[in-house]
């Protein structure tokens, strides 16, 4: 494991700090299903949007390890998980490829923003027939002159109703082919591109999405990030930083969880002693000390080896897969551990339950992720 320094655990310290402001009435939150803009102003303050990206832009200029130790932060100090859900969208979708792949100009105008959050990014990439098969998206980017004309539409697009920028991924070459995609960045108000209503989810309600859709959206050529056809690698590139700083916050989420639940085990009595006396639940908090260990592990194992231009590809899909259905498990037991209580909404649990198991699905589903191991190992 990482041997963090002094100067990565001040910015954790400084972060922890807006803790209680960020988790404020975050049961009252889900329950309204909407963005806590106050709260986004309170994280912006907190200086956590700009921690991964370039000093010249108005960024920390720090490395994807110590972005996924903050968000782990983020994770196990805030209990509003659809607002921690949104900064690590905000900061993946929109920021990193502009960063690592836009052209000067777009850095300029947009990353400051970004940085600050005054500028609130989303990434389109679902699409209703094509979810986990980007490669195939019907959506369509035609060259006009200094143009591109783009056509088709998204789901679940995680920010959109409250995003002021979109990077859109759009088929520019033959379906089906690795340069067959290209990417664009569109800000909001752009005409042709049209955001739906909030679509109403099981779960990270405080963190809004709809559907995109795009007729005739008409988008400068210097608005490609990238070039021409590099879609996918973009998309590549992008879908391991999210995988790797979102479970990130997963695990800090678990962690809390834990300690919650061997706080309870130990002062919860029922029959004489400590319910955490009976071997039922302490084997219950065991397997969720072993979950949380292993999830560590892997994620930031996989931050080193990537950071280290290492092949990740096995590595990231093993990383998902363990923190997810692990994050779905830890959350099961911390209701059983709770009882009666876990399943009252006072308490939070039930919504630990409902915000887990999205884990499973966004960012590539366990079913896609085994498939992706199954397929290096030659199978």
């Amino acid at each position: 494991m990482i041997a963090w320094t002094d100067e990565q655990q001040q910015l954790r310290k400084g972060l922890s700090a807006w803790y209680d402001v960020l988790s404020d009435d975050h049961i009252a939150w889900d329950k309204k299903a909407e963005f806590p803009r106050e709260k986004w102003d309170a994280v912006r303050r907190t200086d956590l949007l700009r921690v991964p990206f370039a000093e010249e832009w108005g960024g920390l200029g720090q490395s994807l390890p110590t972005t996924m130790y903050l968000l782990e932060g983020l994770g196990e100090g805030c209990r509003d998980a659809g607002l921690n859900f949104s900064v690590s969208t905000h900061m993946v979708s929109a920021g990193v490829p502009l960063q690592r792949f836009g052209n000067k100009d777009l850095k300029a105008r947009y990353l400051p923003g970004i940085c600050d959050g005054t500028t609130i990014g989303a990434h389109a990439i679902t699409e209703p027939d094509h979810g986990s098969d980007a490669m195939n998206m019907r959506t369509s980017a035609v060259r006009e002159g200094d143009e591109y004309v783009l056509d088709g539409s998204k789901i679940f697009i995680s920010n959109a109703p409250v995003a002021d920028l979109f990077v859109i991924y759009a088929r520019t070459g033959t379906a089906g082919s690795p340069f067959g995609l290209s990417t664009f960045l569109v800000e909001r108000g752009t005409p042709g591109l049209t955001v739906g209503e909030p679509i109403d989810k099981m779960g990270l309600k405080s963190s809004p999405l709809s559907e995109v859709f795009l007729d005739d959206c008409r988008v400068p050529a210097d608005h490609m990030i990238g070039s021409p056809g590099a879609g996918f690698l973009i998309l590549d590139h992008v879908m391991k930083w999210e995988i790797l700083c979102s479970f990130a916050i997963n695990l800090g989420e678990m962690r809390h969880r834990l300690a919650r639940c061997v706080q309870y085990a130990n002062e919860r009595t029922q029959f004489g002693r400590s319910i955490g006396k009976n071997q039922s639940v302490a084997n219950r908090i065991v397997e969720m000390k072993i979950t949380v260990e292993s999830s560590a592990k892997w994620l930031y194992d996989t931050a080193e080896k990537m950071a280290a231009n290492e092949d990740v590809t096995t590595d990231i899909a093993i990383a998902k897969i363990v923190t997810s259905e692990g994050n779905v498990a830890s959350a099961l037991a911390a209701l059983q551990i709770f009882g009666g209580y876990g399943y009252m909404t006072e308490y939070g649990l039930e919504k630990e339950v409902r915000n887990a198991l999205a884990g499973t699905i966004y960012s590539g589903t366990s079913e896609i992720q085994r498939t992706r191991i199954a397929a290096m190992l030659g199978l």
